[in-house]
Formats: C-alpha cells, structure tokens, sequence
C-alpha cells in the first residue's frame, strides 16, 4: 500500500476510532494474548514474556547469558548435588502465602511427573531427587553431573497448597512476581497491577499491525513491540508524538518440517528449499533490514554458537536440480502445504516465500490459521511446512528440547518428529562434558550437523522495535524481547 494512501486511509480510520480511555492504565498492543498463564505448560513468546512478571523463578540469566541467582543462590556440593538457599527477594505469593523450598520442590516434581505432560521435562529429566533441607534451602540431586543445571531452573514457582488443590493457574495465575492479576477478558484483553505502585498494565490484543498502529497514534493504546512491517515502522518513526526505540536481536525465525512426511521429510526436498530462498532480499525488502541471516538457533556471538557456519545460497538453479534429483519436476510437480499465523504480517512474509518456492517449481498451498489453532497443530505435527520463531534461547539445552528423538511431544519440542541418531549422539556426548568449552565446541559441531540434516531451514534473527507514545518512558528493550521494561515504565510527569 503506498504510504499516502495509508496516511489517508489511517485518517479516516481514526474518525471512527474509540475515544482515548481515560484512566491511569497504561496499555501494551499485542498481536495476540498468551495461551496461558501456567509456566508448567507455556511455550509461546507472549506466555513466556507476561509469566516472567507474574513468578519469580531460582534462577535468570544476565547479559551475557550467564546464570545468576534470581528467588535463590547456588552452591556445588558435589558434581551431581547443586544446593539453592532461597533469598528474600520474591517470596510471597499473592495469595499471601510464603514461598518455601516446599513450593520448589512440588513445582519442578509436578514437571518431571510424565503423566502431566509438560512440554519442559525434557530439559529436567537429569533430575533424579529432589530434597527439602528447610523452608529456606533445596538440594538438587542429579543422575549425572550438569555444568548448565543452574540455568535450566527457570520456571516459575507456584504455591503448592493450590496445586494439590488443582488450581487453574493457566487462567487465573498465583505466583510472587511483581505483578499480579486482575482481569483476563477473553481474547481481547488480559489486565495487570504492579504491586510496587499499583500502576495497571493493560496487554490488548489487535492482530492487525494496522490498526494496532492506528490505536497508538489515537491514544486507545500506549506501547508496542515488534510484529510491525517496516513501513509502519519508517511512519513512526516521522511522528513527534511518538518514540521508537530498536535493539538488535537474538529471536531465531526459521521454516520447520515434519520429517515424518513423505514430502516434507525427505532431505533433497528440504535441500531445495533452502537453496529457493532469497533470504537477504526479504531481510531488505519486507524486514526493512532489522534482521539478520541466521545458520543456526544459536547466534554466532552466543558462547556456544558457531559463526564458521556455511549458509545456503540462493540458487534457483540448484534448487531445480535437487527437486529433479528427488524424482519431481513438469510431470510431477512437488506441492507442499505451508501453515502459518493469520497475523498479517506473517502472513505477508510467508506469501514472499510461497512466491519463491513457485519460481523453482514448488506449488505452495498456504494455509493461515488463528493463532490458538495454528499453534496446536504444529504441536500435534498436523503440518508439512510451517514458520515460527523461538525467542529467548540461553542455553544450548535447546537442541536436546527441539531435536532429540526423546523430545517429540508432549515431552518436548521436537514437534517435526526428527530422528536421528547421530543428533542424539552428539548431544548426549556434549551434555557429558565438565567445562564449558568442552560443551562449546560439541554443540558448535552439533550445528554444523543440524545445518546440513536441515530439520529447521534457518532464515533470521530479528531485530526488536519498540514504540511508545512521549506521555510514557522508562521501558528498556531486552535483547531477547522480554517484557521486563513494564517493570520501570511510567506516564511522564
């Protein structure tokens, strides 16, 4: 659309616009709410964002991606015994109840119960005991020593009186955070209050990066954060009434596969998409160059990633060979069905790569679904060819969440049913290690693998733009796009 049409089109929308509530709400636009508020269970960027400031959890990471203490500090008293002694610091939940070592060790014992399917027991099934020493101090005991277990403690803490009593966390969350609940409407609207200053935090759904544009400049809302095509963005950025902020940023976009397919899980289909796609043209064109070309889940720059990796070109011409190779061509054309989100964006990103896939003989049937129902059928491996993101990665214990055959759902994210034994091998191996840049360079050489079995075809890492109106500030934009900035942000004096 050109931009003045859109200007114009923005202006008439706006006469028909809601009124600016009138209220001390501050209100963050999101393209969709969270699935739920149980960290058990979340696995989405919006779950995992807003559940970061309703639990405190023992351990977080620093910028470096280093783990620090967080509820509690940590102490090796063995190679296989990792002692926490909780602090002060987060240790009343808003029901009023103290957190204890009792609420730790019901929290991760409920997680490791297989029966309760959480997709985050594959990263704890090293866990072989769990010890309460007194209300203040747990003992970890493991069955094999894990340099990296304190940072795989990042799960939310409930209290444990209302597990037993099954409470709907997932709705209806009770952590010790420094927000709490206050009302959750549907799919529109999920309401928060900051216990430091009872300032509420309003999170409001608007799929359409559009009208969520439109609502910040009306004042209907006062903040937003990435899922915006860069002309928006390059808009916003003229306007005085607003701030837009950008930080460069870790988040791994990537086109995955269920290798169970007879389409999809061959290596020479794969192969050919990879060589179709004219990442770097995207990356200008539609992303506005805030992103980079990704090889791998880790960043070059992240202590285990590997920035020697050889990314594939784009060359149709390949592509056409290797399809011709798989036994398709004008007689048999390969067809593949690509799900995706009905975010709008998204939508837009994958028509592009549908487009490219033609120019090489791939028919693409594009199927965009509400964000809930696409959501779970990537999770039940109801696809072919899908786009998704991961966000937040720290720890290189990713890969045994995403690709190790014990991974595949309910028990982790290993959601294109990828088997492969030497990929199970090369992380068991890496995983035995006892220092760092022992791991480092498995899990270096891991990738190096993963990039040429190609159950993920990498694409970026995107960049984070944040906006605000000028009446807020005090939010600092993370590196990995969490919402932490709502824990400083306020109305201007």
């Amino acid at each position: 659309m050109p931009l003045t049409r859109f200007i114009i089109l923005s202006l008439l929308l706006l006469l028909t616009a809601c009124a600016k509530p009138v209220d001390d709400v501050i209100r963050f636009g999101l393209s969709r709410l969270p699935v739920t508020l149980d960290p058990r269970f979340a696995t989405d960027a919006a779950s995992s964002r807003i559940n970061r400031l309703l639990y405190e959890r023992l351990v977080d990471f620093d910028a470096s991606s280093q783990p620090v203490a967080s509820l509690a500090r940590w102490s090796v008293e063995s190679p296989t015994t990792y002692r926490f002694t909780l602090g002060e610091k987060g240790r009343v939940f808003s029901n009023s109840d103290r957190l204890t070592a009792h609420d730790v060790k019901a929290t991760y014992e409920f997680i490791l119960n297989k029966d309760n399917a959480s997709p985050h027991r594959i990263s704890l099934i090293n866990i072989e005991a769990i010890n309460v020493i007194d209300d203040d101090t747990i003992d970890f005991i493991l069955a094999k020593p894990d340099v990296l277990f304190p940072g795989r403690l990042l799960i939310g803490i409930l209290p444990e009186r209302l597990m037993r009593e099954s409470h709907a966390f997932n709705r209806s969350p009770v952590g010790s955070g420094e927000f709490v609940i206050v009302s959750w409407q549907g799919d529109s609207s999920l309401r928060l209050r900051r216990q430091s200053d009872d300032q509420r935090l309003e999170f409001v759904a608007v799929p359409d990066p559009t009208v969520r544009v439109l609502k910040l400049l009306r004042g209907e809302i006062d903040m937003l954060q990435n899922d915006l095509p860069p002309e928006m963005v390059r808009y916003l950025e003229q306007d005085k009434g607003v701030v837009v902020t950008k930080r460069a940023g870790s988040n791994f976009a990537y086109l995955g596969f269920n290798t169970e397919d007879e389409l999809a899980g061959q290596h020479l289909v794969r192969k050919a998409i990879a060589h179709a796609l004219d990442r770097q043209s995207i990356i200008t064109h539609v992303l506005g160059d805030a992103a980079r070309p990704a090889n791998a889940m880790l960043p070059p720059k992240h202590w285990a990633g590997n920035s020697s990796l050889i990314a594939y070109e784009y060359d149709p011409e390949l592509a056409r060979t290797l399809l011709k190779q798989a036994g398709f061509g004008s007689d048999k054309p390969l067809c593949i069905i690509y799900k995706t989100s009905s975010d709008p964006f998204r939508l837009r990103l994958a028509t592009i790569i549908q487009q490219q896939l033609a120019d090489v003989g791939i028919t693409v049937e594009l199927r965009s679904y509400d964000w809930g129902t696409f959501y779970g059928d990537i999770k039940a491996g109801r696809f072919q060819m899908y786009s998704l993101m991961w966000v937040g990665i720290k720890l290189p214990d990713i890969f045994r969440y995403v690709f190790h055959s014990s991974a595949i759902p309910p028990n982790g994210a290993n959601r294109g049913r990828f088997v492969d034994s030497e990929v199970d091998r090369m992380i068991e191996t890496a995983e035995s290690r006892s220092s760092l840049s022992e791991q480092a360079n498995d899990y270096r050489q891991l990738q190096a693998y993963l990039l040429q079995r190609l159950p993920y075809v990498p694409l970026w890492y995107e960049d984070h733009v944040f906006v605000a109106r000028t009446s807020v500030a005090g939010y600092q934009v993370a590196a990995d796009g969490n919402y932490d900035g709502l824990k400083t942000v306020a109305y201007q004096q």
